[in-house]
């Protein structure tokens, strides 16, 4: 069994996460590892951080039986590998340095918030030996994972809501879901990006190096379902991302397939180039919709 900690308990992806894992009861019970001790953390800046680390912490530590620590240095030393679940991805990087001890750590999105820190966590972990992996959870959602139209991707649509928050980097927040869809078809190779802003929707149009375009659709109206469409050499595909089985099913699969591997199934390349892609759409957005390139 794997001892997994965890950092941050400001989302509600810890009690989600951590019942798939503990709970063997839960129809969505993924086996393998446990989180048996966590450190509650927390963001000043960020107030959809500061107001939620009291509940989750009282909640992980009654209902599962997680033991709390002071510190992360104490948390990294008691577990095999480590959940960075800190809802305020600025706060990644400073975490990270104390967890990049050769463990394997699984980075909630979003990896970072600018290129420069997503590039300097990379390198970190390289330095260190320390096995990263960091993505959101639409990435293998049911209905996106298992979208196959066959042939060469030469274009691909991904869209759902995209909030803006007055304390959050803009895309970074929502965005990122979207941008992990659009990615997982596309790859990596995007040069530039350019953010056309409406009040209820942003248009992220982002050229690749071989000529090819993706797009995200932000959108802030109606239900705010995800999705994307793809076009290939053999035709085209669209899906929605279905809710059943729960989007972190998939995910937790992933992860603890990964803590046992210490192999992530996503390049560390594509993660910061999804970073430098939602970095240069804001600042395409506070360009006014000029073309920005991405800095890599």
């Amino acid at each position: 069994m794997i001892k997994v900690g965890m950092v941050g308990l400001d989302t509600s992806h810890c009690p989600a996460f951590t019942g798939m894992l503990n709970d063997a009861s839960n129809p969505y019970h993924v086996p393998g590892a446990q989180v048996v001790g966590a450190f509650p953390g927390g963001s000043e800046l960020f107030s959809n951080s500061r107001s939620r680390v009291e509940g989750f912490t009282t909640q992980l530590r009654d209902e599962f039986g997680v033991q709390m620590y002071d510190s992360i240095p104490a948390l990294v030393a008691d577990v095999d590998a480590i959940l960075l679940e800190s809802v305020d991805g600025r706060q990644h990087l400073e975490q990270f340095k104390e967890l990049a001890v050769g463990k394997p750590v699984y980075i909630d999105k979003p990896f970072a918030t600018t290129s420069s820190e997503a590039v300097e966590m990379a390198c970190i972990a390289q330095h260190s030996g320390t096995p990263i992996m960091s993505c959101s959870s639409l990435r293998y959602a049911a209905g996106i994972v298992d979208l196959s139209p066959g042939g060469d991707v030469l274009s691909c649509e991904a869209f759902g809501p995209a909030a803006l928050l007055d304390d959050y980097p803009g895309l970074f927040w929502y965005g990122i879901h979207s941008a992990e869809m659009l990615f997982s078809f596309m790859g990596t190779g995007c040069q530039t990006a350019r953010c056309i802003a409406y009040p209820e929707v942003d248009v992220v149009v982002g050229e690749w190096d071989d000529g090819r375009i993706g797009i995200l659709k932000g959108t802030r109206m109606g239900k705010g379902q995800f999705g994307c469409v793809v076009h290939t050499t053999e035709g085209n595909a669209c899906s929605m991302a279905l809710s059943t089985p729960p989007y972190y099913y998939g995910l937790m699969k992933k992860v603890v397939e990964f803590f046992k591997t210490r192999t992530s199934p996503i390049q560390t390349e594509e993660t910061i180039e999804i970073v430098a892609f939602l970095e240069a759409a804001d600042a395409s957005r506070a360009q006014g919709g000029a073309v920005v390139e991405l800095t890599k």
